[in-house]
């Protein structure tokens, strides 16, 4: 068993296809797709990657995507679309085995040329960040978490779509039939649902809505691409459009896989606004990957949005998680570890 730092997708081991399998059951930013999307369009020039990994006779057994700046600080290889983050460790040992794998990957970053790790976003019920904080304790980190953001999620536990919608607030469940009714008797509309490889040629229409829309042009053109196309191939996009006299005034993005519905982007014209498009689609589309997909949970990502709250159940936390290595004498320690307090506090997006 040993450590091992990878900066090339070229370098890791093919074995490493099996832990990306096992993970992004937790998590589409545990996919491998995701991070190779990162790698291509999303470093700039003064930045790397480097998979932090642990490795038994070719096996892959830890791996922590990390992130390499100017200075001697590592971050976690994410992007502001991330909202979830974790180390990705093997369920296929004994537990004695996986302490062993915390332990060697531990102790390896402790002997890296940086003095602190930044990762986030992390869950508080993540046990494989949890038991590896331990380990980083252990090996000589000082370790500390800070709140970065809520995230809502509805658990499906079985439901159909009508015993869903049943329990959403009346309000809610009102402006949705109210605003469909309007635009059924003013307008000539349809929803269109493009599936799977479907979606990537469908996307002009997605661009146009959130050109129109009141946000601002979209920023990260080339990684959004990436992720649907690489996605998609595999099935999980879902891309709504809905349309008015031929033209698409809402769109909506999800990711479907492992059971889980995740809403990655919403946009609508901001001159249909009286309409409710959104809630229409966002309607239409829990329909389907309940009753259809038969999804066992539905993830809004990151945000605390009020609208969030009417469509969901549950509201989780995720932190920053900091680990600064100790260094003698106690000043420059004290140092450190106000520096890279005061970078948390600062929310920065390091992608």
């Amino acid at each position: 068993m040993k450590f091992e730092c990878y900066t090339e997708w070229s370098q890791l081991p093919e074995s490493a296809n099996t832990l990306f399998a096992q993970s992004e059951k937790d998590s589409l930013f545990f996919s491998r797709f995701w991070f190779e999307n990162l790698t291509a369009v999303a470093l700039d020039d003064d930045q790397s990657m480097v998979l932090a990994c642990v490795v038994d006779e070719n096996k892959v057994l830890a791996i922590l995507p990390l992130m390499k700046c100017a200075g001697k600080t590592c971050y976690s290889f994410k992007h502001r679309y991330t909202s979830l983050y974790g180390l990705l460790l093997t369920d296929n040992v004994l537990p004695e085995i996986r302490q062993q794998v915390l332990t060697c990957l531990s102790q390896g970053l402790s002997q890296l040329p940086i003095n602190a790790l930044l990762l986030e976003p992390v869950a508080d019920d993540d046990n494989n960040l949890n038991n590896f904080q331990l380990s980083m304790e252990s090996a000589g980190f000082n370790c500390d978490r800070i709140f970065r953001h809520y995230n809502w999620i509805y658990r499906v536990q079985g439901q159909s779509f009508e015993e869903y919608l049943a329990k959403r607030p009346a309000k809610l469940r009102n402006t949705i039939a109210r605003k469909k009714r309007k635009l059924e008797r003013e307008y000539d509309y349809e929803i269109r649902l493009f599936i799977g490889d479907e979606v990537p040629q469908r996307m002009f229409d997605y661009n146009e809505v959130y050109n129109a829309s009141w946000k601002a042009n979209e920023q990260y053109v080339d990684l959004l691409n990436g992720i649907v196309s690489g996605f998609s191939k595999q099935g999980w996009s879902r891309l709504a459009v809905l349309y008015v006299e031929g033209q698409p005034i809402a769109a909506q993005l999800w990711f479907v896989l492992h059971g889980k519905a995740n809403i990655f982007r919403l946009s609508y014209h901001e001159a249909w606004k009286r309409y409710s498009p959104g809630s229409i689609l966002t309607s239409f589309l829990m329909e389907y990957v309940i009753d259809t997909d038969n999804v066992e949970e539905i993830d809004f990502l990151t945000g605390n949005d009020t609208y969030k709250q009417d469509w969901m159940s549950h509201r989780r936390e995720r932190f920053a998680l900091s680990c600064v290595k100790s260094i003698e004498p106690k000043s420059r320690f004290a140092f450190l570890t106000k520096s890279l307090k005061n970078l948390l506090g600062l929310k920065v997006n390091y992608l």
